[in-house]
C-alpha cells in the first residue's frame, strides 16, 4: 500500500474509532491530544523562578560587581587592576547567565511537552558539570567543605549539585505523574 494511502487509511480508523467513543465528528477537531503531561509544582517553582533569578543575581555581579565577582572567586589572584580581557570576558560570562536564566524561565514557560522540558533540563545538566568541572583548581575541597564556602561557592557548588539534582530527577520521571493534559482549540 503507497504511504499516502496507508497514512489516509490510518487517519480514518483512527477518526471511526474516535467518534464511536465520542459520539459525534465535532468533539474531535475542538480536542487535540498533545502527548503533554501537568509538570509539578516544585519543578515549576525551581525551574521557572528560583533557578532564573539566581541566574541573573549571577549575571549582575559578573557584569556589573566585577572586582566582587573575581575577589569571592579566588581572591589571591584578583589583579588590582582588572584587565581589559578580563573584563570582556566576565561581560560574557553574564551574558550566557542571561541566556540560562531566559532559555529557562521562557522556553519552559512557553510548553507543558515534557519532550521539550527534557531536552533543555539535559543541555542545562550538561552545563552543571561544565560549571563544576570549572572551579577543580581550587582543590577538592571547594566541592565538599562548606565551611570554607563564602557567597559565590554557595552558588557555584551546592546550588549547582541542587539543580543537577533537580534535573536529574526530571530526567528520570520522578515526581512526573502519567497524567496526561489535554489542550483544547476552537477552529
Amino acid at each position: 500500500m503507497p504511504v499516502e494511502s496507508q497514512f489516509v487509511a490510518e487517519t480514518r480508523q483512527y477518526r471511526n474509532a474516535t467518534i464511536g467513543r465520542r459520539g459525534n465528528a465535532s468533539q474531535i477537531s475542538s480536542t487535540v491530544h498533545h502527548g503533554r503531561r501537568q509538570v509539578p509544582l516544585f519543578y515549576r517553582v525551581f525551574f521557572l523562578a528560583i533557578e532564573p533569578i539566581s541566574a541573573l543575581v549571577g549575571a549582575f555581579f559578573a557584569h556589573f560587581r566585577q572586582d566582587e565577582y573575581l575577589t569571592l572567586t579566588h581572591a589571591i589572584s584578583k589583579p588590582d587592576v582588572i584587565p581589559q580581557g578580563t573584563t570582556i570576558v566576565l561581560s560574557q560570562l553574564a551574558n550566557l547567565y542571561l541566556l540560562f536564566a531566559l532559555n529557562e524561565a521562557l522556553v519552559l514557560r512557553s510548553t507543558n511537552d515534557i519532550r521539550v522540558w527534557k531536552t533543555v533540563l539535559f543541555v542545562l545538566l550538561v552545563a552543571d558539570l561544565g560549571h563544576l568541572y570549572t572551579v577543580r583548581s581550587l582543590g577538592p575541597e571547594v566541592y565538599y567543605n562548606f565551611t570554607k564556602w563564602n557567597a559565590i561557592d554557595w552558588g557555584n557548588v551546592p546550588f549547582v549539585y541542587l539543580g543537577a539534582s533537580m534535573r536529574t530527577a526530571f530526567l528520570t520521571n520522578i515526581g512526573l505523574s502519567g497524567r496526561r493534559v489535554v489542550a483544547n482549540r476552537q477552529q
